[in-house]
């Protein structure tokens, strides 16, 4: 069995992105399920920050533009989410900001370009610096 990597959600408009990046990564679904219901991103970043929160994980989110999952997500303590649009601001995100969530758009974000995203996502490891660390402890306050 592969290494599951974390959890996975989406909208409707996030559907087939999401259905694209479990064929490539070791996954967990979290839903939606399909592209034809018209269903509430809050949800789906809800249910995922749950589960990353309770198992110390992390996870991608998508919806449409991204803005909304970003959002919704970002509301949790604990939760440092970073919609990227590319494999720098993945890198980032993660080096800088220890995210843990990242955020994805459905509509704007290619399939292969989606992949170097989530790949970069999880090669990068938290810089440790204490000055970031000062930061995001600042975050959940």
């Amino acid at each position: 069995m592969k290494h599951i990597m974390g959890f996975i959600a989406s909208d409707h408009r996030g559907f087939l992105l999401k259905d694209h990046l479990k064929g490539k990564f070791s996954l967990i679904d979290l839903g939606t399920f399909d592209c034809v219901k018209l269903v509430d991103e809050v949800d789906y970043a809800k249910k995922l920050v749950k589960f990353v929160l309770k198992e110390k994980s992390t996870g991608i989110l998508i919806c449409g533009s991204g803005f909304g999952m970003d959002i919704a997500a970002n509301r949790h303590k604990g939760i440092r989410a970073a919609l990227c649009h590319n494999v720098k601001d993945a890198e980032w995100a993660r080096y800088h900001t220890d995210a843990n969530v990242l955020v994805l758009s459905g509509e704007f974000t290619k399939d292969n370009d989606a992949e170097k995203i989530v790949k970069k996502f999880y090669s990068t490891k938290f810089s440790g610096l204490d000055r970031y660390k000062r930061r995001i402890k600042k975050m959940d306050r």
